[in-house]
């Protein structure tokens, strides 16, 4: 039997226990929430809807129109973020932020960041419900320099979410022969002691033909939460596993003439705990990562087990403290991660001197704050990391912040001056790929350097908020992929380096039924590849030298909401690239609750309202317009 299309058997044990449950967990809802809470949660019941409230989250729509929601989904235009897509970004994304590259970007869930050995392009694939954490919170500078992971620029922040009993089900359907399907189910009970316990289930899947020839897709996901919690403390255990399928022309090659497919396989289980007192909190995680890839630059043919079959599978163990606590008038943040990988099997991942490694990674910055007059604070952060690994160098890098809050009437501006060094080893496909090829590799590539220095100010007085920021970032040795521009087929991991200049500024205000923020970034970036022969770069000069974004959520009527987000961009020019620099890319999402049918809410989405053909990645054709329509029922 098949539930629009999809196998039903997908959903058997999640149907049992939304059966099995009770309660009032709400329907899952298109407004962003604050950071601490859920990222997906629902306002209120039809009737008693609260005022738009949006704090933490940075872009207006969360569920795509294309499929069920995944940790990308989030990010498609967050102003701070470059999301490159190849086809859905749920499919494959890179995550770039300020000009990086995508193993530049971090993940981090509770006191871990969980890397991607193999390459870093599935790095934000996580077989998490996305209501199962909170909404994305972006480190850069000296915050990354602490917390951060094995990834030079940025760490995009997570922790396990609260939740309450009940069960929700959502199904939809749209263009391109689009079937969907998300079933949730949650229960809560208070023990004896007075603590609390609970666990949920989240089961997904998806199928759909796509808005290009060879576009298909087939996704499911199985994800699990167990929480235990008191007024001190709280414990989650996170568990999931996706199978995702997805063809798309030129996908990775940047060859729109090759229908290539890419198929991963990943578990993860995280455990989690958290304790916090009156001189701060401490925060210990553990998670296993484990993930199968399948990828085919040409589903015509078939290969298996040889070379060109591009099959592999890595397995990484991470464990990891992070505290922060208050002595002697000094506030202390530390961090300590320990991480060991495998490549455990590889068809084309076969050259160089090894196939594991081992991590280690400790920093500590304590915080220093000096009362001023008219109510001032200024505050000194300096600090130290070290980074170790038993098959590159070990680096120890210094980090500096210095704040300033001034507040005023109704207002509070806060300025900041850092200084951050933070480092990176590169993956297995940079150092074991053959040297030869389109995804040539290099296994003399060294430890990377990022050093960052950065001034920004966050001013907020009423409904109204600004930021800015001016930052300069020298890389050095940053791995990137060059070829010569009459060669194309022909690249290869080489060590570049690079200058990047940025600027940053967005404003955000709300009332009680709407909510803007508008964003604006500018980059520029001076390459220097050494003595490599190469005059064309395939990821690091493939960037938007101009950003703008605008996010617009509003609610005319009690059981009525818009949502809209927009990004426009100037690129940066490309060889490989077919169409023009410029591109505009808005989605749209309208919510309906009818109040006489409590629990139910009808929801009406578009992703690329425009038919914007704008290549994220030179060579490779954009996803079309396509839109969807859902209905779900909570309980």
């Amino acid at each position: 039997m098949n539930l629009m299309g999809i196998p039903a058997a997908r959903f058997g044990v999640c149907c049992l226990a939304v059966l099995l449950q009770t309660g009032g967990l709400r329907a899952q809802d298109v407004p962003p929430t604050d950071a601490g809470e859920t990222a997906h949660a629902d306002d209120a019941e039809v009737g008693t809807l609260d005022p738009i409230v949006v704090r933490g989250q940075r872009v207006a729509i969360l569920q795509p129109a294309t499929t069920y929601a995944s940790l990308a989904s989030a990010l498609r235009y967050d102003p701070s973020v470059q999301l490159q897509p190849r086809g859905l970004p749920e499919s494959q994304a890179d995550v770039t932020v300020r000009g990086g590259l995508f193993e530049n970007t971090g993940f981090r869930i509770g006191a871990i960041n969980i890397i991607d050995p193999q390459t870093g392009h599935y790095a934000v694939q996580f077989p998490i419900d996305p209501e199962m954490l909170t909404a994305p919170e972006l480190l850069t500078d000296t915050q990354h320099a602490v917390l951060g992971f094995n990834a030079s620029v940025a760490t995009v922040q997570y922790r396990p979410a609260g939740f309450g009993s009940g069960g929700s089900v959502t199904a939809g359907a749209g263009s391109d022969d689009l079937r969907f399907g998300v079933l949730r189910a949650a229960s809560v009970a208070e023990l004896a002691d007075g603590r609390e316990i609970g666990g949920r289930v989240s089961l997904a899947a998806s199928r759909g033909d796509g808005s290009v020839p060879f576009g298909d897709h087939d996704f499911e996901r199985y994800a699990a939460q167990v929480r235990l919690a008191d007024d001190d403390s709280e414990t989650h255990l996170l568990a999931g596993y996706h199978d995702t399928f997805f063809g798309w022309p030129g996908a990775y090659t940047g060859f729109a003439s090759l229908p290539e497919t890419d198929r991963t396989r990943m578990s993860l289980v995280l455990a989690d705990h958290r304790r916090s007192n009156a001189a701060g909190w401490w925060e210990i995680t553990a998670a296993w990562r484990r993930l199968e890839d399948d990828y085919d630059f040409d589903r015509r043919t078939t290969e298996a087990g040889v070379p060109g079959s591009f099959d592999h599978e890595t397995r990484a163990a991470m464990l990891g403290m992070s505290a922060e606590h208050r002595f002697a008038g000094v506030d202390w943040l530390m961090n300590l991660q320990f991480t060991a990988d495998r490549l455990v099997r590889s068809t084309d991942l076969t050259v160089g001197d090894f196939s594991s490694r081992s991590y280690l990674a400790f920093s500590l910055a304590p915080t220093f704050v000096w009362p001023l007059e008219d109510g001032r604070i200024l505050s000194l952060t300096p600090g130290l990391r070290a980074d170790w690994s038993n098959r590159d160098e070990d680096a120890v890098s210094p980090l500096l912040g210095i704040g300033l809050e001034i507040p005023g009437a109704g207002a509070m501006t806060r300025l900041g001056l850092d200084y951050a060094r933070t480092t990176q080893v590169p993956g297995y496909t940079a150092l074991k790929s053959p040297p030869a090829g389109l995804f040539g590799g290099n296994a003399a590539l060294e430890r990377e350097y990022a050093g960052t220095i950065t001034a920004h100010v966050d001013h907020e007085r009423g409904a109204w908020r600004w930021r800015g920021a001016i930052f300069r970032r020298h890389d050095r040795d940053l791995v990137d992929w060059t070829f010569t521009r009459g060669a194309p087929f022909a690249r290869q991991a080489n060590p570049v380096d690079i200058d990047v200049w940025g600027a940053e500024a967005s404003v955000e205000w709300q009332s009680g039924s709407l909510w803007l923020l508008a964003a604006y970034a500018w980059l520029d970036k001076d390459a220097d590849y050494g003595s490599a022969t190469v005059d064309a770069s395939y990821y690091a000069l493939n960037f938007a030298r101009q950003r703008a974004t605008l996010a617009v959520a509003w609610r005319p009527a009690r059981s009525f909401e818009l949502r809209l987000d927009n990004a426009w961009r100037l690129a940066e020019e490309n060889p490989l690239r077919g169409t023009g620099r410029r591109s505009l890319l808005s989605s749209l999402a309208g919510v309906w609750r009818p109040g006489f049918a409590a629990g139910v809410a009808a929801v009406f989405a578009v992703d690329n309202i425009g038919d914007d053909d704008f290549e994220e990645f030179p060579g490779t054709p954009a996803r079309g317009r396509q839109w969807s329509v859902s209905i779900r029922y909570g309980w």
